[in-house]
């Protein structure tokens, strides 16, 4: 089934600027890896998608970006219905450089010059990235890749953020600035939706959790909705995964 995007008024709760149902997806017809996955994100609202290597949350969040073509499902984003995925993996074009990419993601965003010019200056700054910014990838890290992919997804200033496994190659300081970022845009109203292993920075910057296993939601809700699924009112958002993922 297609990506279906409808008018907020219609289908979507006046708290809400992601609504995602997922009544199965997979990755051959009859074999579904995914049944039966809701989550809504509100504006400013910072959701963690979280589960065990396998549980299907690349899965999840491939389907809801329409790259499956075997799935049932409904996707509804608020606000002006922009998006920006920030993937796990960077892709770049091999022959050009940081700012033509910059430049490139601008065109697709059909962001004006003056506004495209001041944002990225100031992201190439945030990041440490302004002496690279006439090199190729192909010649960096995956840090800095990493960092491009994250300068890529912030030009846009969208409704809704997908992040995929941001924290993999940044070094502290990176994470920081991301971190940052991220606040600064939650308090512009976007919602971020992001799937992450790093439990404990988990714990600390997400509002909301969605744990996933076996390819269905296990449990979601806050830190506390969590401690309660796993009956350990006191317990660390690793310690519930722990509990509610043995088998």
């Amino acid at each position: 089934m297609a990506m279906e995007y409808t008018s907020p008024k219609e289908t979507v709760p006046a708290h809400s600027i992601l609504n995602v149902h997922i009544r199965e997806a997979g990755y051959a017809p009859g074999k579904p890896t995914i049944q039966n996955i809701r989550m809504h994100v509100a504006p400013g609202e910072l959701v963690g998608i979280i589960g065990p290597n396998g549980a299907g949350k690349s899965t999840t969040i491939k389907t809801l970006l329409g790259l499956l073509e075997h799935a049932d499902y409904d996707v509804t984003i608020g606000g002006e219905g922009r998006y920006a995925y920030i993937p796990e993996q960077p892709v770049f074009y091999e022959y050009m450089t940081l700012w033509e990419h910059l430049d490139l993601a601008a065109a697709a965003y059909e962001i004006e010059e003056q506004t495209f010019v001041a944002r990225a200056e100031e992201l190439l700054i945030r990041f440490g990235m302004n002496h690279v910014r006439n090199d190729l990838p192909e010649s960096f890290s995956k840090g800095m890749r990493q960092k491009m992919m994250l300068m890529i997804g912030f030009l846009s200033s969208p409704d809704i953020y997908i992040v995929d496994e941001p924290f993999i190659g940044l070094d502290p300081r990176a994470t920081k600035d991301f971190l940052k970022l991220l606040e600064d845009e939650r308090r512009r109203g976007a919602g971020v939706l992001m799937s992450t292993h790093v439990l404990d920075t988990a714990e600390r910057i997400c509002d909301r959790f969605i744990l996933i296993a076996s390819g269905q939601s296990a449990a979601e809700g806050t830190l506390d909705e969590i401690r309660a699924a796993a009956a350990m009112p006191e317990a660390s958002l690793f310690d519930c995964f722990d509990t509610l993922t043995s088998d």
